[in-house]
């Protein structure tokens, strides 16, 4: 930062950082409930005894020897059926039977009243731990929500500041182009390069188009400035703001090519690729659980989340655990979708990859090829889930190539990764659609049969801008 530009201090960030403090209490005190139950507790197996004794032995002549002189063998038979229900279910071993049909008169009903006892008693054990899962998860997302605007707010905070000469310099360059200014906010991300905004109207009712406000205002700080998303449109006689963001250094292109399992026109795979905040795009593969429309409905749902997570300003990480904690937590069964993520930084040419249980990541540099695996299960699978994350810096004519299970299984078994890097490299091809198409038409022609599972190939291109 040059000499003359100030950060400002928000006022905000301590309020913000007080919402946040409470969430995280909110969270602690969610996992101080109850917690998960492994075994019955005293209380529970003395109540089984007692609706036994209450509702079977309370009319029987023996009542008082079984419960009184010889409550000892008593306990323990009941002990004994717990543990073999546990072990063999409903049906006991013929010889707690045996001694069952021994020691009591009522045999048959004193063993329908223990296990009716005992399956209650387990059905609480079901619900509280299901409660307690619940609160787990919810913990889990506030904890996430609570650290994500803590940092959003101390990001944002440190990302404005003034420039007094500058903008009189920009006041006067867009005053000779006809328009009144309003205001002129300035905003520098970590990695120092420019957003500006700029509020203002036309005089005496023309219009102007905002391009031409981008063109003054990259004349006037002599750094290359372009409007977010290629948006376009006039500034009139109302006060509107001009987005003026740094032009990145890179650009990315993408091809994609898939076949669904046993060349099924629907897949369970799914992807999207999105522009995010700061001069980034992501590019997303999800794999659902399985094959068809079922798997393709997951993938799907998870692909439109993450979209919504991660266009809202949600860290990658972030949007990963609080889109799996909601899985979790939103029913009984397990239903599990892969998330591989590829993030690329377009104004240093970093990338980030970012796995949840999804199959290697091939990047080709060079004429060389380098695969990155993970260990990491996927999503919907447990409460807390642990992302696999690397760091690779690219250049200009550098590849990323994400595939799914369904390319590397249809290899033989352990060498998949070894013979994907060699179709990879040997292939000059530069055209991002055409390498995946590539890819896939080499994988197939290798098996000779149908696709068992589904199968696709993303291939992303990074080139520096000319």
């Amino acid at each position: 930062m040059s000499e003359g530009q100030i950060l400002h201090e928000s006022p905000y960030v301590e309020q913000i950082e007080k919402y946040a403090d409470s969430l995280q209490r909110l969270s602690q005190m969610f996992l101080r409930l109850e917690e998960k139950k492994d075994a019955f507790s005293n209380e529970e197996v003395e109540a089984m005894f007692s609706r036994v004794r209450d509702k079977v032995c309370g009319r029987c002549g023996k009542c008082d020897w079984c419960w009184g002189e010889n409550f000892i063998h008593t306990y323990q038979m009941g002990y004994d059926i717990l543990s073999a229900v546990d072990h063999y279910g409903n049906e006991l071993n013929t010889e707690v039977k045996r001694r069952l049909m021994q020691q009591c008169e009522k045999a048959p009903r004193f063993l329908r009243e223990m296990l009716a006892g005992f399956h209650e008693a387990r059905q609480n054990i079901i619900w509280v731990n299901r409660m307690a899962r619940s609160r787990e998860c919810c913990a889990i997302q506030l904890d996430t929500f609570a650290d994500m605007i803590r940092s959003s707010a101390r990001e944002l905070e440190n990302s404005i500041f003034s420039d007094d000469r500058l903008k009189k310099k920009l006041e006067g360059a867009l005053r000779k182009k006809g328009l009144r200014v309003l205001g002129i906010r300035f905003f520098m991300n970590p990695e120092g390069k420019y957003e500006i905004h700029v509020t203002a109207r036309t005089l005496a009712g023309q219009t102007i188009p905002v391009k031409e406000v981008v063109k003054t205002v990259t004349e006037a700080t002599g750094r290359r400035f372009v409007l977010p998303g290629g948006s376009t449109g006039t500034v009139g006689p109302e006060y509107v703001t001009v987005v003026c963001r740094e032009g990145t250094a890179f650009y990315t292109m993408q091809g994609m090519a898939k076949i669904g399992k046993g060349c099924s026109r629907i897949s369970g795979d799914n992807f999207a690729l999105l522009d995010l905040q700061g001069g980034r795009q992501a590019a997303i593969l999800s794999d659902g659980m399985g094959a068809g429309e079922d798997a393709c409905r997951e993938s799907t749902m998870v692909i439109e989340l993450l979209e919504e997570l991660l266009g809202a300003g949600f860290p990658e990480k972030a949007a990963i655990r609080m889109l799996n904690a909601a899985l979790v937590m939103g029913r009984e069964e397990i239903h599990y979708s892969t998330v591989d993520m590829t993030i690329f930084d377009l104004y240093t040419g970093m990338c980030e990859i970012v796995k949840a249980g999804a199959s290697s990541t091939f990047i080709k540099k060079s004429g060389q090829v380098e695969h990155l695996s993970s260990s990491s299960l996927p999503i919907g699978v447990v409460n807390r889930i642990e992302i696999d994350a690397a760091t690779r810096q690219l250049d200009d004519g550098d590849f990323v190539i994400m595939v799914t299970d369904g390319v590397l299984d249809a290899l033989p078994v352990g060498e998949q990764d070894i013979l994907l890097e060699t179709i990879i490299q040997g292939t000059d091809m530069c055209n991002p659609k055409e390498l995946a198409h590539h890819v896939l038409e080499q994988v197939l022609a290798w098996t000779g049969k149908e696709p068992m599972d589904d199968m696709t190939v993303l291939a992303a291109g990074i080139w520096r801008e000319r």
